[in-house]
C-alpha cells in the first residue's frame, strides 16, 4: 500500500510517531496558504481580492465566502477548510471569513500543543470544552432586538452593507413589508428574496419576480384582482386520437369558469391551448422554472398541479386556485412581476449596475446585509469588531488555569483562535496588533466594559455599542460550531492515504 504522507507496516513506534506529526504539520501549512488569501478582507479597512477565471474575466470582492468557493486548491485539507466557508455561507450567509480565520487559529494552536507532546485526544477535548464554554458566554452577553423599528437592526444592516446607504435601506424596506413573525420562520430565508437585473434601478415591492414574459404579446400585460392556477407540468392533450380536441378544450374551459386570469406552467403550452388563452384574456406564462414556480404558489397561496386534474370536479379545482392582486408583464426587465398574493407575505428586493461585475458585488452584499438582519431579529446581536472574542478569552484564561488535566492546553488553543479577529482588523488597519490588542485588554479588564474595542478610523479604544458596530449572535455561533468541526477533523488527521479510482 502506498501512503501519500505516514508511514509503512514495519516503521517503529518512533518512526510513525514522527510521520504522523510530518503529515500534520504539513496540513498545518495548507490550512495557513488558504486563511492568508481571506484574511487581509476583514474589518472596516480589509482589502480586495481579485479572481481571475480561466479566460482572464476578473472579479474583485472582499466576499470570504466568494473567495473561498473559487480557489483552486489541491491540498485536500485545505478542501475541508473550504467546506467552512460553504458550512457558514448555507447555515447563516455571514461571517464566512470569521469562521475560517477561528478554524485555521485552532489548527494552528492545537498542532503546537500536539508538536509539544501533548495527546491529540486532550488537546481535541480542551478544544470542545473551551468551545462550549465560548458559546456560553457569547450568549450570555447577546443583546435582543426590540421589534423591527429597533435602531440596531439599521446599524447591523449599514454595518454589514460597508457603507453602501441604498442597500441598507432596500433591505430595511424589505423587512417591514415581510414581517417579524415571517423573518423567525426557520425555512424562510430573507437572501432569497434578492433579484439582479441589468436594467434594474433598486428598487422593493412586495411580492416575486417570475423570470419569464407572457406566452404571446396579444394575451393581456396586467391582470388585476385574479385567480392563479399553477401546473406543475406541460398544457398538453392527454391523447391525441379520437376526440382529443373536443375533451382538450374542455378541460380548458374549466379555467375560465373558475374565472382564472393567469396560468403559471413548468413545461410547454399546446398551440391550441395558447389560443384559447388569448381568446379568453388569460395571462399564460410557460417554461417557469421549479424555483419560481414554488415562490409564486406559496405568495398566491395556489397549490402545485398536474394539468390533468383539470378533468375532476370543478369544486375540488377551487381549493387548488391562488390569488394575488396583481400580475404584470414588465416590459423594462422582460419578467412577469406579481404582488399582493393571498399566501405567504414575501417582497423582492431588485438590484442593478452599470456592469456585470458590480451587479455581482452589489448582490454579496445585499445578501449579506438580508443575512445579518434576518439572523439578529431571531437571535439578538453581540458587540463586534472583535471586542466580545477578546472579553470571552479572558474568561476562558481564567477556565484553563483551573483546570487541572492536559485539556487545558486545547482551552488555550481556543483562547489564541479568539484574539484573532480583532487582532486581524487591527493589523488591516495598518496598527501593530500585539499593542493595541494589549491595550484593548487592559481597558476591558480595567473598566469591566466587555464592549470595548479598537476603533480603526481614530486609532484608540472606543465602545463598539456606542460605536454601533454590533454583530448577530447566530453568525457568531454558527461560526464557532463551524470551526469546532473542522478544527477537530483536521487535528484528527493521522495519515492521508490516496484511494483506487
Amino acid at each position: 500500500m502506498k501512503f501519500l504522507v505516514g508511514y509503512s507496516e514495519d516503521s517503529s513506534s518512533d518512526q510513525r510517531v514522527k510521520a504522523g506529526l510530518t503529515l500534520l504539520q504539513e496540513n498545518v501549512q495548507a490550512v495557513k496558504k488558504v486563511v492568508s488569501v481571506i484574511e487581509t478582507t476583514l474589518g472596516p479597512k480589509g482589502l480586495d481580492v481579485m479572481l481571475v477565471d480561466s479566460e482572464g474575466n476578473p472579479t474583485v470582492t472582499n466576499a470570504g465566502a466568494t473567495i473561498l468557493s473559487r480557489m483552486e486548491v489541491d491540498h485536500p485539507v485545505s478542501r475541508m477548510l473550504i467546506k467552512v466557508a460553504e458550512s457558514q455561507q448555507k447555515r447563516i450567509g455571514d461571517g464566512t471569513t470569521t469562521a475560517t480565520l477561528l478554524a485555521a487559529s485552532i489548527v494552528e494552536e492545537g498542532a503546537k500543543q500536539i508538536l509539544r507532546g501533548i495527546p491529540v485526544v486532550k488537546v481535541i477535548a480542551g478544544i470542545q470544552q473551551g468551545i462550549a464554554l465560548a458559546v456560553k458566554k457569547m450568549k450570555e452577553n447577546a443583546y435582543a432586538v426590540q421589534g423591527l423599528e429597533d435602531d440596531w437592526l439599521h446599524r447591523i444592516a449599514y454595518t454589514a452593507s460597508r457603507g453602501y446607504e441604498d442597500i441598507t435601506l432596500s433591505v430595511m424596506d424589505a423587512v417591514q413589508m415581510i414581517g417579524e413573525q415571517q423573518l423567525e420562520q426557520r425555512d424562510y430565508r430573507l437572501s432569497d428574496c434578492i433579484v439582479t437585473h441589468p436594467n434594474a434601478e433598486g428598487i422593493v415591492f412586495s411580492g416575486i419576480l417570475v423570470k419569464r414574459t407572457r406566452l404571446h404579446p396579444q394575451m393581456p400585460v396586467l391582470k388585476e384582482k385574479t385567480k392563479v392556477f399553477v401546473i406543475s407540468d406541460s398544457v398538453t392533450p392527454s391523447k391525441t386520437d379520437g376526440e382529443w380536441k373536443k375533451d382538450f378544450l374542455q378541460d380548458l374551459e374549466k379555467l375560465d369558469q373558475l374565472k382564472v386570469g393567469a396560468v403559471f406552467v413548468a413545461g410547454e403550452v399546446h398551440p391550441l391551448a395558447e389560443e384559447f388563452f388569448i381568446e379568453k384574456g388569460i395571462f399564460a406564462v410557460d417554461q417557469v422554472t421549479k424555483a419560481d414556480l414554488g415562490r409564486l404558489a406559496e405568495h398566491t397561496n395556489a397549490k402545485l398541479t398536474r394539468f390533468a386534474v383539470l378533468s375532476k370536479d370543478t369544486h375540488e379545482m377551487m381549493e387548488r386556485l391562488g390569488e394575488c392582486e396583481e400580475v404584470e408583464d414588465d416590459n423594462l426587465l422582460n419578467w412577469v412581476r406579481v404582488t399582493g398574493g393571498a399566501g405567504r407575505q414575501t417582497a423582492t428586493i431588485l438590484i442593478g449596475a452599470s456592469t456585470e461585475e458590480v451587479i455581482e458585488e452589489r448582490e454579496r452584499i445585499c445578501r449579506d446585509v438580508a443575512s445579518a438582519v434576518q439572523a439578529a431579529v431571531k437571535g439578538g446581536f453581540v458587540p463586534g469588531g472583535g471586542a466580545i472574542e477578546l472579553a470571552i478569552a479572558r474568561d476562558l484564561e481564567l477556565y484553563a488555569d483551573k483546570l487541572p488535566g492536559l485539556e487545558r492546553y486545547g482551552v488555550s488553543a481556543v483562547v489564541e483562535a479568539l484574539y484573532r479577529p480583532i487582532s486581524q482588523v487591527v493589523t488591516n488597519a495598518g496598527y501593530n496588533s500585539l499593542e493595541k490588542l494589549e491595550l484593548v485588554k487592559r481597558a476591558q479588564q480595567a473598566k469591566q466594559i466587555r464592549s470595548l474595542g479598537f476603533d480603526c478610523d481614530r486609532g484608540h479604544v472606543a465602545d463598539m455599542l456606542e460605536a454601533g458596530v454590533v454583530d448577530p449572535l447566530l453568525t457568531k455561533l454558527n461560526a464557532l460550531a463551524t470551526a469546532l468541526e473542522v478544527s477537530t477533523a483536521i487535528l484528527r488527521i493521522h495519515t492521508i492515504i490516496p484511494t483506487k479510482n
